[in-house]
């Protein structure tokens, strides 16, 4: 008879990337999951704390009309521990976006807490989005640093955008570093409710949503928004069905 155990856990762990059946060694973890879990913190920690390689992003944008903008926040740890300086544009940013003719949607690129999501992702979901939305009339790209989502709203008024199209690097998990979020809000200006946005999440190469999916579903939500004259909970039953989220911002955003 064979003394070979079977390890009941091998299916279930090809199915999932979650953490799962990791074994021991005395009262710990084997080396190998506990390296592991390091690893995949230090990735979180790195994408948190990196920059955003700007001149890249706008690179990979080309050839869309491009405007740089920042947050209140003047640093990255400053950003960290003050959520609110990064929900609204720097004194003097606004002047650089309040020139352009009004559009019906604008897209803002915002690198939140994961700047590997959007150095990696949100240069393609812009390029597919758009594609989607012929016959709409589209403003600049605005790549707005140290900045999370309210910022969107600041920046489409001053578009005149009826639409704004916010992309974010998400919050990162020990499974997945580099996630990209995109929040889209009709008639954006300060002080909108986080329910009246619509939220897409999970957006990246590793299982998550994949770049057409998510321009798809983006094009879905903006036609259905500028003809309903809403977003947020008001589309929750129709874009249900497609898979889309309806949810309040995840606190820190």
């Amino acid at each position: 008879m064979s003394d070979v155990v079977k390890d009941k856990w091998a299916a279930l762990r090809q199915a999932t990337p979650a953490r799962i059946a990791l074994g021991r060694s005395g009262a710990g973890l084997p080396t190998r999951a506990n390296l592991e879990f390091q690893f995949a913190h230090a990735r979180a920690r790195d994408a948190v704390h990196s920059g955003l390689d700007l001149d890249a992003l706008e690179a990979d944008l080309a050839p869309l009309e491009v405007i740089r903008v920042t947050s209140a926040a003047p640093d990255r740890a400053s950003y960290l521990r003050r959520p609110d300086l990064g929900r609204k544009l720097a004194e003097g940013e606004a002047e650089k976006l309040n020139v352009r003719p009004v559009c019906d949607v604008a897209f803002v690129i915002a690198d939140g807490l994961s700047s590997a999501a959007v150095q990696a992702h949100a240069a393609a979901v812009t390029h597919a989005a758009r594609a989607r939305l012929e016959g709409l009339s589209l403003g600049p790209v605005v790549i707005a640093s140290q900045a999370r989502v309210a910022i969107g709203d600041e920046i489409g008024a001053a578009l005149g955008a009826r639409l704004v199209v916010l992309l974010v690097g998400e919050r990162p998990g020990l499974t997945v570093a580099d996630s990209l979020g995109a929040y889209l809000t009709y008639d954006p200006k300060p002080g909108t409710k986080d329910s009246q946005r619509n939220c897409l999440s999970n957006i990246h190469g590793q299982g998550g949503m994949s770049y057409e999916q998510a321009a798809g579903k983006i094009a879905w939500l903006t036609r259905a928004a500028l003809e309903r004259k809403l977003t947020g909970t008001g589309l929750r039953e129709e874009s249900g069905a497609l898979g889309v989220e309806n949810a309040p911002l995840i606190d820190g955003a």
